[in-house]
């Protein structure tokens, strides 16, 4: 009991449990940094399929990450909608069963029930590969350190919404500022006349045995980086975390959420396209680029 009180603190009164209500700022931190973080691996999930086809292929990577952006434009209107229709809190479970009936509310209700173990497994082996891309000694004790953030992250949420808010908002702020600063860095660089490395059909992981660039070559792409919109749901079922009015604050954030959300993905599209970037499995995108927008230790390691 000593232990537990200690690792998850004392337990709440239903009297606290307003005081527990979020203000945007620490909302925006609970609720989007699943969202956010995916911007550090959507844009690679893309490269690694179109790459199949050959270095040639990447051109692909722009008109996919402007359909993943046309697709967060069409959820953040839809879940700004629903956050008004339902402010008792209307994911996708409750808004299919009111709507459409108990079958597709439960196939709803299924396919998130694994879609959060799927986030869990991709979002932190995705932290693991940035420490490995930093730290290559670290490479072989990949599994433990998974493993470690994953029991790590589960304690400091069963702390409560609030106390876990507080603890996140520095590394996720921290990272928005991290990558906004890689984007807009980079993105001058490139429009000011820095040249982009040539790519060879060499840095195909497929030995020189190249698939065609097909349609469904070119969809699978789409489908691997729309791991960009893992999450955007989250707001509109926690409605009722936030303070009076929580609607209002909720929508608001739901927008922050999204243009942070755009800005961040499609600046590394670019960039990554531009410096003629290539998805490995032992560096990820996002540390092949830091490098390149700031060229000194202290930035890159930050990153």
């Amino acid at each position: 009991m000593i232990l537990k009180r200690w690792l998850v603190g004392d337990p709440l009164k239903t009297a606290q449990a307003a005081h527990e209500r979020l203000s945007k700022t620490i909302a925006l931190t609970v609720f989007s940094s699943n969202a956010i973080s995916s911007v550090a691996y959507a844009t690679e999930e893309i490269l690694l399929v179109l790459i199949l086809a050959g270095s040639a292929a990447l051109v692909w990577s722009i008109p996919v990450s402007l359909a993943i952006l046309f697709l967060v434009i069409v959820l953040t209107i839809s879940y700004r909608q629903i956050i008004y229709e339902y402010p008792e809190g209307g994911g996708a479970y409750i808004v299919a069963r009111s709507n459409l009936g108990d079958m597709p509310a439960l196939i709803a209700a299924g396919a998130l029930m694994i879609d959060y173990v799927l986030t869990v497994a991709v979002s932190v082996a995705a932290g693991v590969a940035a420490i490995t891309s930093a730290v290559p000694s670290l490479y072989t004790h990949r599994t433990a350190l998974g493993l470690t953030a994953i029991l790590f992250i589960v304690v400091v949420n069963l702390r409560g919404v609030r106390e876990s808010g507080k603890f996140f908002a520095v590394p996720t702020y921290l990272a928005i500022g991290g990558l906004g600063l890689l984007v807009l860095i980079g993105t001058f660089q490139s429009l000011t006349g820095s040249a982009a490395p040539g790519l060879s059909d060499s840095a195909s992981p497929t030995g020189g045995r190249l698939e065609n660039l097909t349609l469904f070559l070119i969809l699978r792409s789409f489908a691997a980086g729309c791991a960009a919109v893992t999450g955007m749901e989250v707001i509109s079922n926690g409605v009722k975390a936030f303070r009076h009015p929580e609607s209002k604050n909720a929508a608001t954030t739901m927008v922050w959420m999204s243009g942070i959300l755009a800005t961040l993905f499609m600046g590394i599209s670019w960039l990554a396209y531009h410096y003629g970037i290539t998805a490995n499995a032992h560096e990820t995108v996002v540390s092949q680029l830091a490098p390149l927008a700031f060229g000194t230790e202290a930035a890159y390691y930050t990153i």
